[in-house]
Protein backbone atom coordinates (compact mmCIF):
# COMPACT_ATOMS: atom_id res chain seq x y z
CA UNK A 1 0.00 0.00 0.00
CA UNK A 2 1.43 3.38 -1.00
CA UNK A 3 2.10 5.78 1.86
CA UNK A 4 0.48 9.22 1.77
CA UNK A 5 2.99 11.97 0.99
CA UNK A 6 3.02 14.77 3.54
CA UNK A 7 2.41 18.24 2.10
CA UNK A 8 5.44 20.52 2.17
CA UNK A 9 3.61 23.15 4.26
CA UNK A 10 2.82 20.53 6.91
CA UNK A 11 6.45 19.37 6.97
CA UNK A 12 7.65 22.94 7.44
CA UNK A 13 5.12 23.52 10.23
CA UNK A 14 6.25 20.41 12.08
CA UNK A 15 9.90 21.41 11.76
CA UNK A 16 9.07 24.88 13.08
CA UNK A 17 7.15 23.43 16.03
CA UNK A 18 9.91 20.95 16.81
CA UNK A 19 12.56 23.67 16.81
CA UNK A 20 10.52 26.00 19.02
CA UNK A 21 11.56 26.22 22.64
CA UNK A 22 9.28 24.59 25.20
CA UNK A 23 6.44 26.73 26.52
CA UNK A 24 5.31 26.52 30.14
CA UNK A 25 1.79 27.80 30.85
CA UNK A 26 0.79 28.46 34.45
CA UNK A 27 -2.94 28.89 35.04
CA UNK A 28 -3.99 30.45 38.36
CA UNK A 29 -7.77 30.08 38.79
CA UNK A 30 -9.87 28.83 41.70
CA UNK A 31 -12.43 27.16 39.40
CA UNK A 32 -11.40 23.60 38.66
CA UNK A 33 -13.74 23.47 35.69
CA UNK A 34 -11.86 26.38 34.09
CA UNK A 35 -8.56 24.64 34.80
CA UNK A 36 -9.76 21.48 33.08
CA UNK A 37 -11.11 23.44 30.11
CA UNK A 38 -7.80 25.27 29.58
CA UNK A 39 -5.89 22.01 29.95
CA UNK A 40 -8.00 20.43 27.23
CA UNK A 41 -7.45 23.42 24.94
CA UNK A 42 -3.68 23.11 25.28
CA UNK A 43 -3.53 19.31 25.25
CA UNK A 44 -1.69 17.93 22.25
CA UNK A 45 -0.07 21.24 21.38
CA UNK A 46 3.61 20.64 20.49
CA UNK A 47 6.15 22.04 22.99
CA UNK A 48 3.42 23.35 25.33
CA UNK A 49 3.45 22.27 28.99
CA UNK A 50 0.66 23.09 31.41
CA UNK A 51 0.57 23.64 35.18
CA UNK A 52 -2.53 24.49 37.19
CA UNK A 53 -2.71 26.31 40.54
CA UNK A 54 -6.11 26.70 42.22
CA UNK A 55 -4.89 28.46 45.37
CA UNK A 56 -4.08 32.16 45.09
CA UNK A 57 -1.87 32.02 48.19
CA UNK A 58 0.39 29.52 46.43
CA UNK A 59 0.46 31.26 43.06
CA UNK A 60 3.79 33.09 43.43
CA UNK A 61 5.47 29.99 44.83
CA UNK A 62 4.08 27.91 41.95
CA UNK A 63 5.45 30.48 39.48
CA UNK A 64 8.86 30.37 41.17
CA UNK A 65 8.90 26.58 40.87
CA UNK A 66 7.56 26.13 37.35
CA UNK A 67 9.27 29.19 35.78
CA UNK A 68 6.43 29.79 33.28
CA UNK A 69 6.81 31.48 29.92
CA UNK A 70 3.29 32.86 30.32
CA UNK A 71 0.87 33.16 33.26
CA UNK A 72 -2.90 32.91 32.81
CA UNK A 73 -4.28 34.78 35.82
CA UNK A 74 -7.93 34.77 36.93
CA UNK A 75 -9.09 38.25 37.88
CA UNK A 76 -11.42 37.32 40.75
CA UNK A 77 -10.23 34.86 43.40
CA UNK A 78 -11.52 34.23 46.94
CA UNK A 79 -8.46 35.02 49.12
CA UNK A 80 -6.34 37.31 46.92
CA UNK A 81 -7.65 39.19 43.91
CA UNK A 82 -5.94 38.72 40.57
CA UNK A 83 -4.64 42.28 40.30
CA UNK A 84 -2.78 41.89 43.60
CA UNK A 85 -1.15 38.75 42.24
CA UNK A 86 -0.19 40.55 39.04
CA UNK A 87 1.57 43.21 41.11
CA UNK A 88 3.32 40.51 43.16
CA UNK A 89 4.59 38.84 39.99
CA UNK A 90 5.91 42.18 38.75
CA UNK A 91 7.69 42.83 42.06
CA UNK A 92 9.43 39.44 42.00
CA UNK A 93 12.96 39.51 40.45
CA UNK A 94 12.52 36.15 38.70
CA UNK A 95 8.97 36.84 37.47
CA UNK A 96 8.95 40.55 36.68
CA UNK A 97 9.22 40.03 32.90
CA UNK A 98 7.01 36.94 32.55
CA UNK A 99 3.99 37.75 30.33
CA UNK A 100 0.64 37.77 32.15
CA UNK A 101 -2.69 37.22 30.43
CA UNK A 102 -5.61 38.16 32.66
CA UNK A 103 -8.71 35.94 32.39
CA UNK A 104 -12.01 37.49 33.39
CA UNK A 105 -15.73 37.25 32.81
CA UNK A 106 -15.90 41.05 32.67
CA UNK A 107 -15.49 43.09 29.51
CA UNK A 108 -15.79 46.61 30.96
CA UNK A 109 -13.04 49.01 29.77
CA UNK A 110 -12.39 50.12 33.38
CA UNK A 111 -11.64 46.54 34.43
CA UNK A 112 -9.29 46.05 31.48
CA UNK A 113 -7.59 49.36 32.21
CA UNK A 114 -7.00 48.33 35.85
CA UNK A 115 -5.48 45.03 34.69
CA UNK A 116 -3.06 46.74 32.31
CA UNK A 117 -2.18 49.36 34.93
CA UNK A 118 -1.31 46.57 37.37
CA UNK A 119 1.13 45.09 34.86
CA UNK A 120 -0.82 42.64 32.71
CA UNK A 121 0.31 42.09 29.13
CA UNK A 122 -2.98 40.88 27.71
CA UNK A 123 -6.65 40.39 28.58
CA UNK A 124 -9.01 37.58 27.57
CA UNK A 125 -12.63 37.04 28.44
CA UNK A 126 -13.04 33.48 29.62
CA UNK A 127 -13.49 31.03 28.35
CA UNK A 128 -11.60 32.19 25.26
CA UNK A 129 -11.62 30.57 21.85
CA UNK A 130 -9.06 27.76 21.67
CA UNK A 131 -7.27 29.05 18.57
CA UNK A 132 -7.05 32.57 20.01
CA UNK A 133 -5.78 31.25 23.36
CA UNK A 134 -3.05 29.16 21.73
CA UNK A 135 -2.03 32.01 19.45
CA UNK A 136 -1.68 34.44 22.35
CA UNK A 137 0.12 31.91 24.54
CA UNK A 138 2.63 31.23 21.77
CA UNK A 139 3.07 34.91 20.91
CA UNK A 140 3.74 36.03 24.49
CA UNK A 141 5.92 33.01 25.27
CA UNK A 142 8.00 33.54 22.15
CA UNK A 143 8.50 37.21 23.01
CA UNK A 144 9.51 36.32 26.56
CA UNK A 145 11.94 33.58 25.48
CA UNK A 146 13.52 35.95 22.96
CA UNK A 147 13.96 38.49 25.76
CA UNK A 148 15.58 35.87 27.99
CA UNK A 149 17.91 34.79 25.20
CA UNK A 150 18.87 38.41 24.47
CA UNK A 151 19.56 39.02 28.16
CA UNK A 152 21.71 35.89 28.37
CA UNK A 153 23.54 36.85 25.19
CA UNK A 154 24.09 40.37 26.55
CA UNK A 155 25.43 39.00 29.85
CA UNK A 156 27.73 36.65 27.95
CA UNK A 157 28.89 39.54 25.76
CA UNK A 158 29.55 41.76 28.77
CA UNK A 159 31.47 38.94 30.45
CA UNK A 160 33.49 38.39 27.29
CA UNK A 161 34.20 42.12 27.02
CA UNK A 162 35.30 42.24 30.65
CA UNK A 163 37.61 39.26 30.13
CA UNK A 164 39.03 40.94 27.02
CA UNK A 165 39.64 44.16 28.94
CA UNK A 166 41.38 42.25 31.72
CA UNK A 167 43.49 40.36 29.18
CA UNK A 168 44.43 43.55 27.37
CA UNK A 169 45.27 45.22 30.67
CA UNK A 170 47.49 42.29 31.64
CA UNK A 171 49.18 42.32 28.24
CA UNK A 172 49.75 46.06 28.55
CA UNK A 173 51.17 45.57 32.03
CA UNK A 174 53.50 42.83 30.83
CA UNK A 175 54.57 44.99 27.88
CA UNK A 176 55.72 47.66 30.33
CA UNK A 177 57.72 45.29 32.55
CA UNK A 178 61.31 44.11 32.46
CA UNK A 179 61.25 40.34 32.12
CA UNK A 180 64.04 39.64 34.60
CA UNK A 181 63.50 42.08 37.45
CA UNK A 182 59.78 42.82 37.26
CA UNK A 183 60.46 46.57 37.32
CA UNK A 184 59.25 48.86 34.56
CA UNK A 185 61.28 48.58 31.38
CA UNK A 186 63.20 51.26 29.49
CA UNK A 187 60.38 51.99 27.07
CA UNK A 188 57.88 52.66 29.84
CA UNK A 189 60.45 54.71 31.76
CA UNK A 190 60.93 56.98 28.75
CA UNK A 191 57.16 57.54 28.52
CA UNK A 192 56.75 58.07 32.24
CA UNK A 193 59.63 60.47 32.81
CA UNK A 194 58.45 62.50 29.81
CA UNK A 195 54.92 62.74 31.21
CA UNK A 196 56.17 63.65 34.70
CA UNK A 197 58.54 66.24 33.24
CA UNK A 198 55.65 67.95 31.45
CA UNK A 199 53.48 67.80 34.57
CA UNK A 200 56.28 69.26 36.71
CA UNK A 201 56.62 72.07 34.18
CA UNK A 202 52.90 72.86 34.36
CA UNK A 203 52.81 72.74 38.16
CA UNK A 204 56.29 74.30 38.58
CA UNK A 205 57.56 71.57 40.90
CA UNK A 206 60.93 69.84 40.93
CA UNK A 207 61.34 66.40 39.39
CA UNK A 208 64.02 64.13 40.83
CA UNK A 209 65.83 61.21 39.22
CA UNK A 210 68.32 58.61 40.46
CA UNK A 211 70.53 56.50 38.23
CA UNK A 212 71.88 53.41 39.96
CA UNK A 213 74.74 51.27 38.62
CA UNK A 214 75.93 47.96 40.11
CA UNK A 215 79.64 48.33 40.77
CA UNK A 216 81.99 46.03 38.85
CA UNK A 217 79.14 43.88 37.60
CA UNK A 218 81.16 42.38 34.74
CA UNK A 219 83.73 41.02 37.17
CA UNK A 220 80.86 39.63 39.31
CA UNK A 221 79.53 37.73 36.29
CA UNK A 222 83.03 36.51 35.45
CA UNK A 223 83.56 35.30 39.02
CA UNK A 224 80.16 33.83 39.94
CA UNK A 225 78.49 33.20 36.58
CA UNK A 226 75.56 34.73 34.75
CA UNK A 227 72.90 32.89 36.75
CA UNK A 228 74.25 34.41 39.96
CA UNK A 229 74.46 37.75 38.14
CA UNK A 230 70.77 37.59 37.27
CA UNK A 231 69.92 36.79 40.89
CA UNK A 232 71.89 39.84 42.05
CA UNK A 233 70.08 42.10 39.61
CA UNK A 234 66.74 40.82 40.93
CA UNK A 235 67.79 41.49 44.54
CA UNK A 236 68.98 45.01 43.68
CA UNK A 237 65.73 45.67 41.80
CA UNK A 238 63.64 44.44 44.73
CA UNK A 239 65.51 46.78 47.10
CA UNK A 240 64.96 49.79 44.85
CA UNK A 241 61.30 48.90 44.37
CA UNK A 242 60.76 48.58 48.12
CA UNK A 243 62.25 52.01 48.78
CA UNK A 244 60.20 53.69 46.00
CA UNK A 245 57.07 53.57 48.15
CA UNK A 246 55.21 56.71 47.02
CA UNK A 247 52.41 56.41 44.49
CA UNK A 248 54.15 58.59 41.89
CA UNK A 249 57.61 57.01 42.19
CA UNK A 250 58.70 54.75 39.35
CA UNK A 251 61.55 52.25 39.49
CA UNK A 252 62.76 50.88 36.16
CA UNK A 253 65.59 48.89 34.64
CA UNK A 254 67.48 51.30 32.41
CA UNK A 255 69.62 48.64 30.78
CA UNK A 256 72.08 45.93 31.79
CA UNK A 257 73.08 46.57 35.41
CA UNK A 258 71.70 50.13 35.47
CA UNK A 259 68.46 51.17 37.17
CA UNK A 260 66.57 54.45 37.45
CA UNK A 261 64.13 55.84 39.98
CA UNK A 262 61.79 58.72 39.05
CA UNK A 263 60.93 60.91 42.06
CA UNK A 264 58.19 63.50 41.41
CA UNK A 265 58.03 66.61 43.61
CA UNK A 266 61.42 65.88 45.17
CA UNK A 267 64.27 68.32 45.86
CA UNK A 268 67.98 67.61 45.51
CA UNK A 269 68.23 66.92 49.26
CA UNK A 270 65.33 64.45 49.01
CA UNK A 271 66.95 62.75 46.02
CA UNK A 272 70.23 62.45 47.95
CA UNK A 273 68.50 61.00 51.02
CA UNK A 274 66.66 58.32 48.99
CA UNK A 275 69.82 57.54 47.03
CA UNK A 276 71.82 57.02 50.21
CA UNK A 277 69.09 54.77 51.58
CA UNK A 278 69.29 52.60 48.48
CA UNK A 279 73.08 52.46 48.60
CA UNK A 280 73.28 51.40 52.24
CA UNK A 281 70.51 48.81 51.98
CA UNK A 282 72.15 47.16 48.97
CA UNK A 283 75.48 47.12 50.78
CA UNK A 284 73.72 45.60 53.80
CA UNK A 285 72.58 42.69 51.62
CA UNK A 286 76.19 41.54 52.08
CA UNK A 287 76.33 39.79 48.72
CA UNK A 288 79.94 38.49 48.43
CA UNK A 289 81.98 40.07 45.61
CA UNK A 290 85.60 39.00 45.95
CA UNK A 291 86.46 40.49 42.56
CA UNK A 292 85.42 44.03 43.53
CA UNK A 293 88.13 46.62 44.26
CA UNK A 294 85.63 48.59 46.40
CA UNK A 295 85.20 45.91 49.06
CA UNK A 296 84.25 42.33 49.84
CA UNK A 297 80.51 42.82 49.14
CA UNK A 298 78.41 44.02 46.22
CA UNK A 299 77.85 47.80 46.07
CA UNK A 300 76.23 50.37 43.82
CA UNK A 301 77.12 53.85 42.60
CA UNK A 302 74.33 56.37 42.36
CA UNK A 303 73.97 59.67 40.53
CA UNK A 304 71.01 61.97 41.04
CA UNK A 305 69.46 65.21 39.90
CA UNK A 306 66.47 67.40 40.70
CA UNK A 307 65.38 70.02 38.20
CA UNK A 308 62.56 72.50 37.75
CA UNK A 309 61.55 72.19 34.07
CA UNK A 310 61.64 75.39 32.03
CA UNK A 311 59.53 75.98 28.90
CA UNK A 312 60.89 74.16 25.87
CA UNK A 313 63.37 72.01 27.81
CA UNK A 314 63.26 68.24 27.11
CA UNK A 315 63.12 65.53 29.77
CA UNK A 316 66.50 64.29 28.55
CA UNK A 317 68.05 67.24 30.40
CA UNK A 318 67.18 65.53 33.70
CA UNK A 319 68.50 62.16 32.49
CA UNK A 320 71.77 63.71 31.31
CA UNK A 321 72.23 65.51 34.65
CA UNK A 322 71.70 62.31 36.66
CA UNK A 323 73.96 60.33 34.32
CA UNK A 324 76.69 62.94 34.69
CA UNK A 325 76.46 62.67 38.48
CA UNK A 326 76.64 58.86 38.23
CA UNK A 327 79.77 59.11 36.07
CA UNK A 328 81.43 61.29 38.72
CA UNK A 329 80.39 58.91 41.52
CA UNK A 330 82.04 56.02 39.71
CA UNK A 331 85.20 58.03 38.98
CA UNK A 332 85.50 59.02 42.64
CA UNK A 333 85.76 55.47 43.88
CA UNK A 334 82.24 53.99 43.47
CA UNK A 335 79.91 52.93 46.32
CA UNK A 336 78.73 56.49 46.79
CA UNK A 337 75.88 58.91 45.98
CA UNK A 338 76.40 62.18 44.12
CA UNK A 339 73.57 64.58 43.29
CA UNK A 340 73.83 67.55 40.92
CA UNK A 341 76.77 68.87 38.95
Amino acid sequence: MEKRKMPLAEIDLRHEQADELAIMVLLVDDQVIVGEAIRRMLAGEPNVNFHYCANADQAVRAAEKTRPTVILQDLVMPSTDGLTLVRQYRAHPALKNVPIIVLSTKEEPEVKRAAFMAGANDYLVKLPDRIELIARVRYHSRSYLNLVQRDEAYRALRQSQQQLLETNFELQRLTNLDGLTGLSNRRYFDEYVGAEWRRAGREQTELGLLMIDVDNFKSYNDTYGHVAGDEVLMRVAATIDQISSRAGDLAARFGGEEFVLVLPVTSADGVRTIGEKIRTQIEDLAVPHIGSPTGPVLTVSIGGAALLPLPGEPATKLIVAADRALYKAKNRGRNRVLVGD
